[in-house]
């Protein structure tokens, strides 16, 4: 049975409409199949998805993200990876079912794949935890990034998760420091490593697998450091102001990308991810494919640069690159041209203020 959101009232009605045509027993009995009252139908399906989701505000898109009939990372891993093997435990406490993670295949290429899974069912996802992992969780995944970095081996991550788990027993056994080792294990990395949020992307426990020299969003995916709700319930103390929270949050890939926080938005197709599965793993394995072929003549200390340039760009509009210089080694400063007129005419500003006053009183005193 098809799952629908609150805005899509008026596309249910009509699939309805066309799954009772389809049938050919009505009240009657047995009828013919109206074939051109079903087309005629599913075309206003189309141009109603089409419009419905071509304007989608910021909250109806985290509602989109958090859709029950969503691909989740298990359905990507299956349909994009070849021989692949599932590795449990972090050597220190136990395994964590939230996250999906071992070694396969994409054409041929060795990877390391590592996927917060939500679960699908409610019994799967009591037993994944909803996709909150646990500090044995991102254990997990360093033990694996360490073994993948000493082989060589890119590092691709599924994003899909409201948070890290905030329960007293994942505090006791270490949550944020757990959290932060992954950040840094992340960071240096001397392998490619490309995420790919493909639903929530929530709070340090998205950020943790999420710090990649390439961080890619689906359309309609969300990113960002605290859920809608929980911020409305800080900053105005009601729940219900989540419409504000997420426009004021600037949590959209749209958003994203243009504020250099992530690098590529993977278009959905028309409804969402979830109408069309098939379609949207080909969408994904294509981009990772073009991705990990981006990076194939890097050298290992180019990888590292890469990531470390990209987060120190993050929120700038100048910021830190690698100098062209091949004898300077480090980071050099980088200003746009606009920036620098910008300074030197505001450093200078008394001496042009003085030029323009000479230059005004001899044009008045010519025409006089």
């Amino acid at each position: 049975m098809k799952n629908y959101l609150e805005f899509e009232k008026e596309i249910k009605s009509l699939e309805d409409e066309v799954d009772a045509l389809k049938s050919p027993f009505g009240s009657e009995g047995i009828s013919e199949v109206n074939t051109g009252k079903i087309q005629e139908i599913e075309d206003q399906i189309y141009k109603k998805l089409q419009e419905t989701y071509a304007n989608l505000n910021s909250w109806q898109k985290t509602l989109v993200a958090r859709h029950e009939d969503r691909p989740r990372a298990n359905f990507y891993i299956k349909k994009i990876f070849s021989n692949f093997t599932a590795l449990s435990g972090d050597r220190y406490f136990g395994d964590d079912k939230s996250i999906i993670a071992g070694f396969g295949l994409i054409d041929n290429k060795s990877v390391l794949v590592l996927g917060q899974e939500k679960g699908e069912d409610l019994n799967s996802r009591i037993e994944r935890n909803f996709g909150m992992m646990r500090p044995e969780g991102y254990r997990k995944c360093i033990r694996l990034m360490q073994l993948a970095n000493r082989f060589n081996i890119p590092v691709i991550t599924f994003i899909d998760t409201p948070g890290a788990y905030p329960g007293i027993g994942a505090e006791q056994r270490g949550q944020a420091s757990a959290i932060a080792n992954s950040i840094e294990c992340s960071m240096s990395l001397k392998v490619p490593n490309i995420s790919i949020i493909i639903g929530e992307g929530g709070s340090g426990g998205a950020v943790a697998l999420a710090s990649s020299n390439k961080v890619i969003m689906l359309e309609n995916s969300i990113y960002s450091v605290i859920s809608p709700e929980g911020c409305a319930s800080i900053l105005w103390r009601d729940p219900g102001k989540s419409l504000e929270a997420a426009e004021a949050m600037k949590l959209t890939a749209k958003d994203l990308l243009k504020f250099g926080v992530i690098d590529e938005i993977i278009p959905e197709p028309i409804g969402g991810a979830h109408r069309d599965s098939e379609n949207i793993a080909e969408r994904v394995k294509k981009s990772l494919k073009e991705n990990l072929n981006f990076f194939e003549k890097f050298s290992a200390e180019e990888v590292y640069e890469h990531r470390k340039n990209k987060f120190l760009k993050i929120g700038r509009n100048k910021g830190f690159s690698k100098s062209s210089n091949l004898s300077s080694k480090g980071l050099g400063y980088d200003e746009t041209f606009f920036t620098k007129l910008s300074r030197h005419v505001y450093n200078k500003k008394y001496i042009y203020l003085g030029v323009g006053v000479v230059i005004l009183t001899l044009i008045i005193a010519i025409f006089n």
